[in-house]
Parts: C-alpha cells; structure tokens; sequence
C-alpha cells in the first residue's frame, strides 16, 4: 500500500509517494498538519506531531527528494542538494533517518522555501 501526499507552503507545492513503512502509517495517523519551515543548507525539515522507532533501511546519504523522517528531532527532512556536512553534492542528512517515499516533482522546487514559512502536510488521494 502506498500513500502519497502534499506538501504546500505560500510559494509551491510538491506531491510524494510514500512507502508502506511504519514511519508511514505514523505520519498518515497525524495528517493534515500545519508547521513552521527550517532550513539547513539545501534541505528543508519542519517538526510533525509523531515518533517512531529507528528502521533498518534507515540511512543518512540519500538522493535529493527524499522523504525522510528525524526521529532524533521529530521532523520531516527533505533534502534538495548539499547541507553543510555533505561531502561533494551529496545530500547527508544530521544522522540516520527514516525513509519514507520520494517527492513526484523536482526537488529543486523545495529551494523557494524559507525557514519561519508555515508548511502543510496532507494526504493526497491516489
């Protein structure tokens, strides 16, 4: 079972599909839900009311597009290029995280949003 869903903010929006993991199924249970963007070099996370557990496929170097899950911050993570502790053009996350799903679009749309913007997450019907 996949879910996809949307993320909105003033400047754009992005859809993404999403795996069956249970990181997933957490995120479903808490949706729609509104939060305050932050940035950390080419990667936007914003903190969703959930935990989870640490998954075995969890990884810190994804591919832009990502969407990840913080389980150390509680946060979406989606990186869209570099943060200040990749090596070369990779995208390397703070630490091991979840995987979700990937975004449907572009990434590089991610770059329109700024830390303090006001992003919503909800479900997308397949």
């Amino acid at each position: 079972m996949s879910v996809r869903i949307r993320l909105s903010w003033a400047g754009g929006e992005v859809s993404a599909t999403l795996g069956d993991t249970p990181s997933t199924q957490a995120l479903s249970d808490v949706l729609p839900v509104e939060s305050s963007a932050n940035t950390w070099g080419d990667e936007v996370y914003f903190s969703v009311p959930m935990t989870a557990d640490l998954e075995t496929d969890a990884r810190q170097v994804v591919e832009p597009g990502t969407v990840c899950f913080w389980t150390e911050g509680s946060c979406l993570a989606l990186p869209f290029g570099p943060t200040p502790i990749s090596e070369g053009d990779e995208c390397r996350l703070a630490s091991s995280c979840n995987i979700l799903g990937i975004l449907e679009s572009d990434p590089a749309t991610l770059s329109s949003i700024q830390s303090g913007d006001a992003i919503t997450v909800e479900l997308q019907e397949a």
